[in-house]
């Protein structure tokens, strides 16, 4: 048995509404990064035969051009689908015990909201351009320096559509 490889598989897809607007800053040497969190919402029914309804609130942050995408296209209620990968870091918190954060770093963001034209400044006072349509899905630019080369080929290979039947 110790032949045996673990698969290195950390793939997440999630949909959710944001609970609060995202916050975007840069790093000291200037690379964007936005952080927000998703409510996730699972509808079951429990022994008694009732709906019930769970909810789940997840960490996303993500860098880049996809950092910019979501600090003008987003703000709290949006609807997203994220496709990332989990990370997680520790840190000490103000009474100094070591605590342990697990979020999804972003990969790719659809978004899930209609656009709606407007003059209206979002978030970085930039305005939106009338005749000028931006993709409703965005993916982050940076992501496959870190994958091997096996990798990178897998993510670039579309799935082809199943048939009907």
């Amino acid at each position: 048995m110790a032949d045996l490889k673990m698969p290195e598989i950390n793939s997440v897809v999630i949909a959710g509404n944001l609970t609060r607007d995202p916050v975007f800053h840069r790093t000291i040497s200037g690379t964007p990064v936005v952080n927000f969190c998703i409510a996730s919402n699972r509808k079951y029914r429990d022994a008694a035969n009732q709906w019930q309804e769970d909810v789940c609130y997840i960490g996303i942050v993500a860098w880049n051009k996809l950092a910019d995408s979501c600090n003008n296209r987003l703000k709290k209620g949006s609807a997203v689908l994220i496709d990332g990968e989990l990370q997680s870091h520790l840190f000490k918190n103000d009474e100094g015990q070591n605590r342990s954060v697990v979020e999804i770093k972003a990969r790719r963001i659809q978004f899930l909201n209609k656009r709606t034209i407007s003059s209206e400044p979002l978030h970085n006072n930039s305005q939106c351009n009338h005749n000028e349509e931006e993709p409703s899905s965005v993916e982050d630019d940076s992501f496959d320096k870190f994958l091997t080369s096996e990798e990178s080929q897998l993510l670039k290979e579309q799935p082809t559509a199943l048939p009907q039947g």
